[in-house]
This record gives C-alpha cells, structure tokens and sequence, in this order.
C-alpha cells in the first residue's frame, strides 16, 4: 500500500491549538426541541463534551496530516488530507483525485471511466472520517435536536448547520447523536443537497459504534449506513471499514496534492 506521509514531508510544524471565541449562532427549526442559549463560549457544552470523549480538540488541532485507507473492489483507496488547508488526495486503483486549494484535479490509469462526480467525492469520506472533529469547523451553528429513539435506547441530538456561503453545499444539515452513557459520537444524520436548487428534508443515517485510537484520539473503525423510513433509522443497508489510519503533525509539502501531468482539470 502507498504511504505518502514518509514520502514527501519536508517540514514539521507544530500547530497550536485554535482559538475559536467567535459567538455561537443558533437557528431554529421546526422540529427542534429547544433552542441553545446564546453564548460567548467557543462551543455549546454538550458537543464539547463529545470532542472530550474523542480525545479533545487541543489534541486534534495539533495535528496537521490525516490518512486513511478503505478497500475497494481491485484494491485500496487511499484518502489524505491536509487538516489545516483541507487539501485533499485521494488514491485508486483506477483514479486519483486531488484539490490543491484552488484547482480539483481528476486523472484516470488507462482511460478508465471514474462514475462518480469527484466535485461531490472529493472531501465526503474525509468529513464523515473525521467525526465528531470537523463540526469544530468555523461557520458552524449549533441547537439542540430531538433525540434519536432506537432498539429502546435514547440518543440526544446536536442540529448542525452552516452560515452562508460555508463550503460547495452549505444547505446540508447534520444532526449528530451522542451516547449519555459514555459522549461518544453514536449516529450522523444528514441530508444531501449538492447540486440541488433548495434544502431537502430527507435524512441519511449512519451508525458509528467501532472506534479506534490513533494519536490519542478516537476516529471511526467502521461506519454503518441504515435504511431509512419516515426520516428514522431502520436496518443495515451498507458497512465500511477504515485500515491504516495515521494521524501526525507534519504537514506535508502543498505539492503532493498539485495537478499532475496528464490529469484533467475540475474546476
């Protein structure tokens, strides 16, 4: 399997932690149960309390460099991600994508056709990777959602939503479910709205219930999509596994996510 991280580091740069005191925003919603109370504090009580449980957040802004690796029919397909910069690689058998920071870059191994749409893949297995951290992310809107009722067990809810403007789909929405039991991240709902003129309403479901350490913090082992009915959770409708996770602090050369000869240009 391809490492990347050894290959081409040229500096190390330890990053220190973020400092996030802008105010929290809320937005209401029809089916939310309260709203947050407005405060000054970087991030609502109960979402940090899940960034604790996965290992903290001065922890995971440390790092500079994520990897992960999920098998594919004919081989791996290896993701890695600039944390800071969100630049992105994304190695196939057939394909590799890359984003440079300003240019989405797509080259194919003997002319094989890719079926997805990498202006849509490109970040997605990165952002649901790297749960519950990104919804530290700025731009972000926290309230409370009604909880999440399932096999007899009650999981609270924190609606996320973004300002205008955040990111290529900034109508998703996620609701993110937590165990009282232990604040570690349970469910991800969220709705799709790429390419699409308005938000939608109906929600996707995934389970994470294996966890793995790496670097002291806690990223999914497996992920778990459910079918769905009337907006709730019903049966196993897919898995994915996640192998050869590593976290670090270098931050590698802007280089390796750059377009390369012969790749053809996204956007």
């Amino acid at each position: 399997m391809k490492n990347t991280f050894y290959l081409l580091m040229l500096i190390t740069v330890m990053v220190s932690c973020k400092d996030k005191t802008q105010e929290t925003k809320i937005e209401s919603e029809p089916y939310l149960e309260e709203e947050l109370d407005v405060t000054t504090s970087a991030y609502p009580e109960n979402i940090t309390k899940v960034f604790d449980a996965h290992g903290g957040l001065d922890t995971w802004n440390e790092m500079a460099t994520l990897e992960f690796s999920v098998e594919k029919p004919g081989g791996y397909e290896i993701t890695t991600t600039d944390l800071k910069d969100r630049y992105t690689l994304i190695e196939m058998p057939k394909h590799t994508i890359g984003f440079d920071g300003e240019v989405l870059w797509m080259k194919n191994v003997d002319n094989s056709k890719y079926e997805g749409d990498p202006k849509f893949y490109y970040n997605l297995m990165f952002y649901f990777y790297a749960m519950p951290f990104v919804l530290a992310d700025d731009g972000i809107m926290y309230a409370e959602a009604e909880p999440l009722v399932f096999e007899g067990k009650t999981y609270p809810g924190i609606q996320i939503s973004y300002e205008s403007g955040v990111g290529a789909s900034p109508d998703d929405e996620y609701i993110m479910y937590y165990d009282p039991d232990t604040n570690k991240m349970a469910w991800l709902a969220y709705t799709v709205t790429f390419g699409k003129d308005e938000k939608s309403k109906d929600f996707h479901f995934i389970k994470y219930s294996n966890w793995q350490e790496v670097e002291g913090l806690l990223l999914p082992e497996t992920m778990v999509w459910y079918n769905v009915e009337n907006n709730q959770p019903t049966t196993v409708k897919s898995e994915t596994k996640f192998v050869s996770p590593m976290l670090t602090t270098v931050k590698m050369d802007s280089r390796v996510y750059g377009r390369p000869e012969g790749a053809e240009m996204i956007q």
